[in-house]
């Protein structure tokens, strides 16, 4: 029989040896994507598209760069003209002043007497497509011109490597969400301190990393030693900032902990991720009789649990996959309208735009098939636009 020989590196040195190479190949290849800063930037957008995006003819706009009017976008060498989103939003914000009746049409932000929109995207299953959700959701409405402000939740930090931050490396101890709603006063940071701006115009970030699991450490002891509410201290940290933003989006905690709690009870609305599979199915019905006793547990402490709406989003969809169709229907005979009605299709296209960290509005047409990239866009937009008429819906808008 073979046996283990003991190794002069314990287990512990072991994986830190690993985790420090792996961590420092990662950074290599981020270096090498994005000389010499090593920071993502945002592509620019065609006539077309900023055409499209702002819902006016392209010899509008061609004549609104004529005549000097808005932003002036860059001449590309066979004379076309570029647009970055920042010059796509100063379009906007001129468009709005000199349309009035349009204003909302060309700037949806949100106005005095509309509350702030928390939207928490949750569920513990992997492969939900979570962090996906969430990245498509954000990039989407500071596309459509709102203000987003991201909140990273999950230790493992997806959300913020897709806004180009290496978690171990580039957030540093106390400039994470944790920073705003730890318990100790000495160290505790107002949670505008650890905004960050992004290269997405309209989305500020505030990124993740392992130190959220601090949170859910210290929380049994504070409760213990009577140190407050702790379900309420995420809402308190966002409301200090509520001014500054449209639309806040959190990506929670894969974990039913404290974190995910504090998101629930933040949040105006929440979105559930499923992949329509019953193997994911069953494992999202165990995530919602956990969230189920974890709102009961709020309630009774004195916590007021109003969403605007619960959605449920499919995600990874084939519908070609007549198992994964049946599975669809079955969720929508039971939840009816709960479930947004266009699916998020399984792509080829978010598989590739992942592996540069990207979502699908940031890569370039001819990066992928033309065919996959619109089909994947459109199941996208669908998704993203069916959440934003809630939005608006929840603000009284038509």
């Amino acid at each position: 029989m073979k046996t283990c020989r003991p190794s002069s590196e314990t287990s512990a040195a072991k994986i830190t040896r690993q985790s420090q190479i792996l961590s420092a190949k990662l950074q290599s290849l981020r270096t090498d994507l994005d000389p010499p800063e090593a920071t993502k930037s945002l592509r620019t957008f065609k006539s077309r598209e900023v055409a499209t995006m702002l819902g006016i003819a392209g010899s509008t706009l061609r004549q609104m760069s004529l005549d000097g009017e808005g932003a002036m976008p860059e001449r590309l060498e066979n004379g076309r003209r570029s647009y970055t989103l920042a010059q796509v939003n100063e379009i906007r914000r001129y468009l709005a002043v000199k349309r009035p009746v349009e204003a909302l049409e060309f700037l949806p932000r949100r106005r005095l007497g509309e509350k702030l929109q928390v939207i928490a995207v949750a569920n513990f299953t992997g492969g939900s497509a979570k962090t996906t959700t969430t990245v498509h959701l954000a990039h989407y409405l500071a596309l459509a011109g709102l203000r987003v402000l991201a909140i990273d939740l999950d230790p493992q930090a997806s959300l913020s490597a897709m806004f180009g931050y290496q978690p171990e490396v580039d957030v540093i101890d106390n400039e994470t969400v944790y920073a705003a709603i730890r318990y100790d006063d000495d160290n505790r940071r107002p949670i505008r301190d650890v905004i960050r701006n992004t290269y997405f115009d309209g989305i500020d970030l505030v990124p993740g990393n392992l130190e959220l699991m601090e949170y859910e450490h210290e929380t049994p002891h504070a409760i213990a030693s009577g140190g407050g509410i702790f379900f309420r201290r995420l809402g308190a940290a966002i409301n200090s900032v509520e001014e500054d933003y449209d639309v806040i989006v959190i990506d929670s905690s894969p974990q039913m902990g404290n974190l995910t709690a504090g998101a629930l009870c933040a949040a105006t609305s929440l979105l559930i991720t499923v992949h329509p599979a019953m193997i994911d199915v069953a494992s999202m019905n165990q995530f919602l009789a956990m969230v189920s006793d974890v709102m009961r547990v709020i309630e009774e402490r004195g916590g007021i649990l109003e969403h605007d709406f619960i959605r449920y989003v499919i995600t990874r969809h084939n519908p070609n996959d007549v198992p994964q169709v049946n599975v669809v229907a079955l969720l929508r005979s039971l939840f009816g309208e709960d479930v947004l009605a266009p699916a998020v299709v399984e792509t080829t296209a978010i598989a590739s735009a992942g592996l540069e960290k990207k979502s699908l509005y940031e890569i370039a047409r001819g990066s992928v098939g033309r065919d996959t990239l619109t089909r994947a866009l459109d199941s996208v937009d669908a998704v993203n636009l069916e959440i934003f008429n809630h939005l608006k819906s929840v603000w009284g808008r038509s």
